[in-house]
């Protein structure tokens, strides 16, 4: 077999190895709490669930909640970032496959 038929049977199993783990990806969840705000995010970069401490609503700082809320969605959606990098990383062998997902 040519040199271009073994890449291009490669580049097939690596495509395979990719839908495989974005697959997985979707049903895996990061944490990320701060402040009494906790995020479950999954890794398919949609947001499970928002819970916030009892103390943190009795202030009534609205503009303060909206903030925590904020910083603590995007440190959930960074930590998915994070997660999907690494999980992505070992079947490209170091490519960069930002643009793919």
């Amino acid at each position: 077999m040519s040199n271009l038929g073994k890449m291009m049977q490669q580049a097939q199993k690596m495509q395979k190895d990719v839908e495989k783990a974005q697959n997985d990806l979707g049903n895996m969840e990061v944490t990320y709490s701060k402040d009494g705000v906790s995020i479950v995010a999954r890794c398919d970069n949609t947001i499970k669930s928002i819970s916030l401490d009892d103390e943190l609503v009795k202030s009534r700082d609205k503009e303060m909640l909206e903030y925590l809320i904020l910083v603590s969605v995007n440190g959930a959606l960074n930590n998915v970032r994070d997660k999907t990098e690494s999980e992505l990383s070992g079947i490209a062998g170091g490519l960069d496959l930002s643009g793919l997902l």
